[in-house]
């Protein structure tokens, strides 16, 4: 079987797609954790993109897909895709590289759709754009590219944050004028299983199909998540709506593998 390897496969989003493919493929990951449950699987591999080389484990595994799921320091984030590119490049592999909504974090009118022009205000989003662009002037067999919006999940960090918040009375900030749209982390790996054994390529935006203010969508998640009030502090970082939401209009996914905000608040807690 085609193997896979997982880079930040110790990180929440990677970890989740390591548990959804490992059933059904050779799936390999890395791991930067004193977890032991990461260091006595012997699929998961210590990897440190600021002092290790990548290609020494990409000639050891020989991986047909690798998935980039790493966060961390900017400089060290390009290294490493300069690298794993040149491995793409010369062997039969392709990379499917996660990137995200804030790609278009500069657009305020409209929803982004897959093929519109990236433009980014912000650290994040500049370095997710500069990613992409090294990936787009590849051959369109070898890379796949996930934009994905906020990601919440019972175990997720921004769900654990929320909780925490409520019990503790800090107040939670939401921005009224920012319309967005939403990813499960159970949904999100089943996309990206379709992705891979579909052998699709190109650009995907893996988000609900329908769009919310930033402010619904916490406080009705925070009303799934706990009986206590919560202290929210609105932000107006403009006076009109914002759009920093990712629809698909050219690579739609199946009907199965599409969702809704209702179903992201509704399985907040599973």
């Amino acid at each position: 079987m085609n193997r896979i390897l997982i880079i930040g496969g110790s990180g929440f989003v990677g970890n989740a797609i390591y548990k959804e493919l490992a059933p059904l493929y050779d799936v390999h990951a890395t791991y930067l954790s004193d977890k032991s449950e990461f260091r006595n699987n012997q699929h998961f591999h210590e990897f440190d993109m600021e002092t290790d080389m990548v290609e020494i484990l990409l000639d050891k595994l020989k991986p047909k897909y690798i998935i980039s799921a790493v966060r961390g320091n900017e400089n060290s984030q390009l290294y490493l895709h300069d690298q794993l590119i040149t491995y793409i490049m010369n062997n039969d592999c392709r990379l499917l590289f996660l990137s995200s909504a804030n790609v278009f974090d500069r657009f305020t009118n409209f929803p982004s759709y897959e093929y519109d022009k990236t433009f980014s205000e912000s650290i994040y989003g500049r370095l997710k754009i500069k990613i992409e662009n090294r990936l787009l002037r590849l051959p369109p067999d070898k890379y796949v590219i996930c934009r994905i919006p906020m990601i919440f999940g019972a175990q997720s960090p921004r769900v654990k944050e929320l909780k925490a918040q409520i019990q503790n009375d800090i107040p939670i900030e939401v921005f009224p004028n920012v319309v967005i749209n939403a990813a499960h982390i159970d949904k999100l790996a089943q996309q990206i299983h379709y992705l891979i054994n579909r052998r699709r390529r190109g650009i995907f935006h893996l988000g609900s199909k329908d769009l919310i203010h930033h402010s619904d969508l916490i406080k009705e998640i925070c009303e799934v998540l706990s009986d206590k009030k919560p202290v929210f502090k609105n932000v107006f970082d403009s006076n009109e709506d914002r759009q920093l939401s990712v629809l698909p209009k050219d690579n739609l996914l199946p009907k199965h593998l599409q969702l809704t905000i209702e179903e992201v608040v509704a399985r907040t807690t599973v």
